[in-house]
């Protein structure tokens, strides 16, 4: 150290001092101020961009919140179609049982009709049978009878005592 302070000389450091001092002019000029330009408009980039960020995120937030009300609607939707659904199933259910109930009972009632006039349909047949069958048996036992004169008599006091009994 003391040879330094031995050789100084005012004149070689009056001239690093003005070096020196040039230098960081240049330096503030050509090379700081570009590079804290660039520093600051990166600055501003990335409050820009998390801004928008923060924008975005709430824009999000609302679309989802958007969403969630349109999913509600959609399901509230959906449950009263298939509740509509339901019904309309069970109406048209009960409106072909009561139809089925009504068809049969109407096939019922027209077996019924034609049963009945079947039966008198029979019925008719079977007197009509019967009294030609009983025609004929009469016949037979009247000519039977009326051959001989004292069974004719005998047959028509016995039909005039039957007559008389009823």
């Amino acid at each position: 150290m003391d040879k330094l302070i031995e050789q100084f000389s005012f004149g070689l450091f009056f001239w690093q001092l003005l070096l020196f001092v040039g230098l960081l002019l240049l330096l503030r000029k050509f090379a700081w101020k570009p590079i804290l330009n660039a520093v600051e408009d990166r600055e501003d980039g990335i409050k820009n961009a998390l801004e928008a960020a923060e924008n975005a995120k709430r824009e999000m937030q609302n679309l989802q919140a958007d969403n969630d009300k349109l999913l509600k609607e959609a399901r509230a939707e959906r449950e009263a179609m298939l509740k509509e659904a339901r019904e309309i199933k069970e109406k048209m259910i009960s409106d072909s049982k009561e139809q089925a109930q009504a068809e049969g009972d109407k096939i019922i009632k027209q077996a019924q009709a034609a049963i009945e006039s079947e039966k008198k349909a029979a019925l008719a047949d079977i007197k009509n049978q019967v009294g030609n069958l009983s025609v004929e048996i009469a016949e037979k036992v009247i000519k039977e009878q009326l051959s001989d004169k004292d069974k004719q008599l005998k047959l028509v006091e016995n039909l005039l005592g039957d007559i008389k009994l009823n």
